[in-house]
């Protein structure tokens, strides 16, 4: 009974992910990509200033209401850059070749939109709470489209995926990781995990932020420059390895004989699970954030897409293929990026994997609680639900640590894909909105200002909470 039930979710679970919901998010991307005139293109250098300006807003410690919106990008991007950026790339390529990776690159660019719309949308929805802001697709759901029960079925699909099982997930791959390299028992490495993780979510959202704030950057910058120093030191076969990625991505031989298939389904598959665009993950973070205007935020969290996969994931790859052990069939997954980056710096490199794991892992651990949090105060303010959830996530780590259920892992796989297209569903729903934030935003930057945001500005736009208050005070 057990293993039909475990059959049965995993061919939903390939049905669900391998056609369904790659198809509407590919379309979703499009529509507004187009809808927005591209705008996670035209408006690129933008992002960076305004990220640039709210990391240097967050270094002063000027007072906010919310975190700052560098903060909200640190946790959005702790989520998204895990072990499947190290992990998961590995497996694009040893499943779909090189030019799986272009595949990454373009979904990436698509999704681009999708992260830009629903983060705009969680801003414009966010309510006040004692640490400054909260919301997300819950609460644009239940103000938006006045349908609090889909916002309900959004909390518990995202608490359960990635508040809880998602987080086992990550526990489980540190623990993996450092029983390989240092010979720890993985017990061990759990109760360590469940008790550094205790002491951030314990501190609520704003020690989130600023553990987030410190780890996000240093595992980011850490991993890119020794993917720079291959790229460096192998600086002559660059060129090939554009030439591989693309001539795999397209080739014909890869066509007839089925690869060409393996390498978009791979490309695309793996760039969506990293990067998260279009999921309903990453506007939970992005409403946190103290901004004038939604779309700042907005912007801010597209270029989180872009530092997952563009930035992340292709360092992984090149490190990977500048090593030239992808084409060992016996390696995949995390051993091949260990033996990729031992081939090019030494035997070293599995320590510094084993170390950039848990940064990467434990980072997703605290933003992923975060996404659960958020969402358990949404279905029940209560104090007694948030403290039982925490000692949930806390078991959930250890249990990870020492235990690998497969059905677990589909179960939370099936939610996630569930929780996608409820998500999805919203946002094109609620589309127009966003639009209208995005051209209000640029009519004010025409106009040379600092683009600020009000209720009024949008005909129409009812149950905002947040919009009605910074205007007024700029005029006082």
């Amino acid at each position: 009974m057990v293993n039909f039930f475990a059959n049965t979710i995993s061919a939903i679970n390939n049905i669900l992910w391998s056609y369904v919901l790659i198809g509407v998010l590919i379309a979703a991307g499009l529509y507004f990509s187009f809808k927005t005139r591209f705008v996670q293109i035209r408006y690129f250098k933008q992002m960076f200033r305004l990220l640039g300006e709210g990391a240097s807003k967050s270094v002063l410690g000027e007072k906010t209401k919310g975190v700052s919106s560098f903060q909200a990008f640190c946790i959005s991007t702790a989520s998204r850059v895990g072990t499947g950026n190290l992990a998961g790339v590995a497996i694009a390529i040893s499943l779909g070749g090189p030019g799986a990776v272009f595949w990454m690159w373009v979904i990436a660019i698509i999704g681009g939109a999708s992260s830009f719309v629903e983060s705009t949308l969680a801003q414009i929805y966010k309510i006040k709470d004692k640490d400054g802001y909260r919301g997300g697709p819950a609460y644009y759901m239940e103000k938006g489209l006045n349908k609090r029960w889909m916002g309900v079925l959004f909390s518990i699909l995202i608490t359960i995926s990635f508040g809880l099982v998602f987080n086992s997930v990550q526990a489980n791959t540190i623990s993996l990781a450092f029983e390989e390299a240092f010979g720890v028992n993985t017990f061990i490495i759990g109760i360590i995990l469940a008790a550094i993780t205790a002491v951030i979510i314990f501190g609520g959202v704003t020690r989130i932020a600023k553990a987030a704030e410190m780890i996000v950057p240093v595992m980011a910058v850490a991993y890119v420059c020794i993917a720079l120093f291959v790229i460096l030191k192998n600086i002559t076969l660059i060129p090939s390895v554009f030439k591989l990625i693309v001539t795999n991505a397209f080739g014909i031989n890869q066509a007839i004989g089925g690869g060409l298939g393996v390498a978009v389904m791979m490309g695309i598959k793996r760039g969506l699970f990293s990067n998260e665009a279009g999921m309903g993950s990453a506007p939970n973070a992005a409403a946190t954030a103290e901004v004038t205007h939604p779309v700042k935020q907005g912007l801010i969290q597209t270029l989180g897409v872009y530092t997952d996969t563009l930035l992340i994931c292709s360092a992984t790859a090149f490190i990977i293929l500048l090593s030239g052990v992808y084409t060992n069939k016996d390696l995949t997954g995390i051993q091949l990026t260990q033996n990729a980056l031992s081939f090019q710096v030494g035997s070293w490199g599995n320590t510094f994997i084993a170390i950039c794991i848990f940064l990467f892992a434990y980072s997703s651990v605290i933003g992923n609680y975060y996404y659960g949090e958020t969402n358990i105060e949404f279905l029940n303010s209560n104090k007694g639900w948030l403290l039982i959830y925490r000692i949930a996530v806390l078991i959930m780590v250890v249990v990870g640590s020492v235990a690998k259920i497969q059905i677990v892992w589909d179960m939370a796989d099936l939610f996630m894909g569930l929780m996608a297209l409820t998500n999805l569903t919203a946002i094109s729903m609620l589309g127009k909105i966003a639009f209208d934030a995005l051209k209000d935003y640029s009519g004010q930057k025409n106009q040379g200002k600092d683009p600020v945001f009000n209720v009024n500005n949008i005909e129409g736009l009812k149950n905002v909470e947040c919009w009605g208050e910074i205007e007024e005070a700029i005029e006082a």
